[in-house]
């Protein structure tokens, strides 16, 4: 709604639109009205006071996080928005770092002014324990809640009432405690400034204070040192404080001027940079999106020199010259063709042949590598089931082209458990990713609790001598295999070797009583998962002058391995996962509960600001949908990864529902199968 009030104020737009209505210029995607969320970072554009402003909307929601990381990476400035009843969240906390390790400066707009219950006072409070004592109100509510329209400025030390919806304000001096009040603001906002600069401070302690001439010039640079951040107070949605925002962005705020200097890869792969400067093109692919009846669009900003329509760059990541199509500047969905687009803009090309999001595009004569980003793992996993013979080629290329559009979802296919297994940043992403396969790809899919891995080992040593023995008219078979086996350590896998001596068995058969151990080893004994951490010794048995042969032995040595796996005492083992989760300081009782009832150890706490990180080992069994669980027990504020971390023997009663279920299975199949 910020972005939309600003299109309103400059006359971008007629009337604003709402987002239950669908209505608005950023979320113009289906999934966006159907949901009432952003999901896709938009494209925005406006001017203002003279100055052209490229706005890049992002979703707040972490699971699009790739969104707002992406265009950060092509940002200037972060306009961190906040909620005026609510306060700081994980995903303000995340793209704060993440803009803090671009070295982007940020201004804080804390919204919803409008609503009952805003809590300035406390909410500045906890802004500041997160981000340091430079947060700056740079005006304050006068009246929030419903009807809020009035706001204290206080770098022009008076009272701003607003009075119309294209966000027009009148200006009255302050008078009474408003007068002291935003007097004293005024005074600790010219310190804030002369401390941001050597002579500035000087002149301050010279003069006893700061003209206003250089009070407001130091401004801009004690913002992009990050000395001082503005704090702004708006309601969006009623257009209050969005026109005064945009005066000072376009005043003081950050555009590719400041930031001339851009870090890059030569051809070499050497360190280099891209300078604004620079008369050869290069720009970064940031983002690319199917668009219904147009094709895929590929969003870009230009690092130097101009990217033209219908001319030719290098994509050095592909090694592929690209010819460039129309080039278009957008808002919302809404599309502008342009001839060129110069250095510190940002635009979008169409139907790009072999080009990503990641790629750099630039002129061949001095080809470079700008920066990628680096996207956070996924955080939920499920399998996805197509429910329709036959659009298995369908359902591959539609994942691929997702994964092209949005890094942070992943997919792979699981061989040993014969699932396509999908990942995202969590189940909103994987509702809207499957929503998409089915809409764009027309597909027939659905999401499915992922199969778990587990794997089968033995805690005691086992042998068995194992005769195979056919009859059938001509030839028959024959062969019996005598075999030891013992544990071993974790994670070293299967070790098979033979100590026979004499000449009870041919050394020839040895590779085929492998093959048909190895082959017992992949389909499992106990509920069909793969042995392992196990020393197999073929160490005797007996032959057949005509009726052995290796598919006898394979036989033996097949049905010998699974009777000593039984001996030995087999058990399951389970994988469990290390997992990370950030949460506010008062979560802290309720989810430290939900991980121990999950057979979670917790391994140590650490505090960031206002949040607590856990780490915990949890048994991947446990983990479904966690991070749905996680959001319901801190109201949306919680964030987890998880990764792989070791096996583990199951606990008895756990493993036994696991066997009882792989038998059920297997029954299942079997009577399909006669049937």
């Amino acid at each position: 709604m910020l972005s939309e009030a600003m299109l309103a104020c400059s006359g971008a737009i007629g009337r604003m639109g709402k987002i239950a209505h669908g209505t608005t210029v950023s979320d113009y995607h289906t999934s966006e009205q159907q949901r009432q969320i952003s999901v896709h970072a938009s494209l925005l554009r406006t001017e203002w006071m003279g100055k052209r402003f490229n706005i890049l909307d992002t979703p707040g929601y972490l699971d699009f996080i790739s969104e707002a990381l992406s265009a950060l990476r092509v940002s200037d400035f972060a306009v961190v928005v906040v909620n005026a009843q609510h306060g700081v969240g994980v995903g303000t906390q995340r793209v704060w770092n993440y803009a803090t390790e671009l070295n982007i400066p940020k201004i804080i707009v804390m919204n919803e002014f409008d609503k009952p219950n805003t809590h300035f006072e406390e909410i500045l409070e906890d802004i500041r324990k997160s981000y340091g004592a430079g947060v700056f109100p740079m005006n304050i509510p006068i009246n929030p809640g419903p009807g809020f329209n009035q706001v204290l400025d206080v770098l022009r030390n008076d009272i701003c009432t607003y009075t119309g919806d294209r966000g027009e304000y009148k200006e009255v001096p302050a008078t009474g405690e408003w007068e002291a009040r935003v007097k004293q603001l005024h005074t600790e906002l010219i310190e804030h400034i002369a401390e941001s600069d050597d002579t500035l401070l000087s002149k301050y302690f010279d003069q006893g204070g700061l003209s206003e001439e250089e009070f407001r010039a130091g401004i801009h640079e004690a913002v992009q040192k990050q000395h001082f951040i503005p704090l702004f107070c708006t309601s969006a949605e009623t257009n209050i404080g969005v026109a005064r925002l945009m005066d000072f962005i376009a005043k003081y705020g950050s555009s590719p001027v400041d930031r001339k200097r851009y870090a890059a890869l030569d051809a070499n792969g050497q360190p280099t940079e891209v300078r604004l400067a620079d008369p050869e093109a290069s720009a970064f692919i940031f983002k690319t999106m199917a668009e219904a009846h147009f094709g895929e669009l590929s969003f870009f900003r230009v690092y130097s020199g101009t990217v033209k329509s219908s001319s030719e760059l290098y994509n050095p990541d592909r090694n592929i010259t690209e010819r460039i199509g129309q080039v278009y500047v957008l808002n919302g969905h809404e599309r502008k063709p342009v001839t060129e687009l110069g250095a510190g803009e940002i635009g979008a090309v169409v139907k790009l042949k072999d080009t990503h999001t990641g790629n750099t595009l630039c002129s061949a004569s001095r080809p470079v590598k700008l920066a990628k980003v680096t996207y956070p793992k996924p955080t939920i996993h499920a399998s996805l089931n197509i429910t329709v013979k036959g659009e298995e080629d369908k359902v591959a290329a539609g994942l691929a082209a997702l994964h092209e559009e949005d890094p942070t979802f992943q997919h792979r296919v699981d061989g040993e458990l014969h699932q396509t297994i999908i990942s995202a940043q969590g189940e909103l992403h994987l509702e809207v990713i499957v929503d998409r396969l089915r809409r764009r790809f027309n597909t027939h899919v659905e999401l499915g609790e992922p199969k778990i891995p587990y794997r089968e080992t033995i805690r005691a040593n086992g042998d068995s001598k194992y005769r195979h023995k056919k009859q059938t008219g001509g030839a028959g078979q024959f062969a019996e295999v005598w075999m030891k086996i013992e544990p071993l350590a974790r994670d070293t896998g299967v070790e098979f070797t033979e100590s026979l001596s004499g000449q009870n068995v041919d050394r020839v058969f040895v590779p085929s009583v492998e093959d048909g151990v190895m082959q017992a080893c992949r389909e499992g004994v106990l509920a069909g998962y793969r042995v392992v951490d196990l020393k197999i010794d073929f160490y005797d048995g007996k032959m057949h002058p005509v009726d052995s042969k290796d598919i006898a032995f394979q036989i033996a040595g097949y049905f010998a391995f699974k009777e000593s796996f039984l001996k030995a005492k087999p058990c399951l083992l389970e994988p469990i996962h290390v997992i990370e989760v950030s949460i506010p300081e008062d979560c802290l009782g309720k989810v430290m509960g939900d991980i121990s009832s999950r057979r979670g150890r917790i391994l140590g706490i650490e505090t960031e600001g206002q949040f607590q990180t856990i780490k915990a080992q949890v048994p991947a069994r446990e983990l479904h949908k966690y991070s749905s669980t996680l959001r319901s027990l801190t109201g949306g504020r919680g964030v987890h990864v998880e990764s792989f971390d070791h096996y583990e023997q199951m606990p008895h009663e756990m493993e036994a529902k696991v066997v009882e279920e792989a038998k059920k299975k297997k029954a299942e199949a079997h009577a399909t199968h006669a049937h």
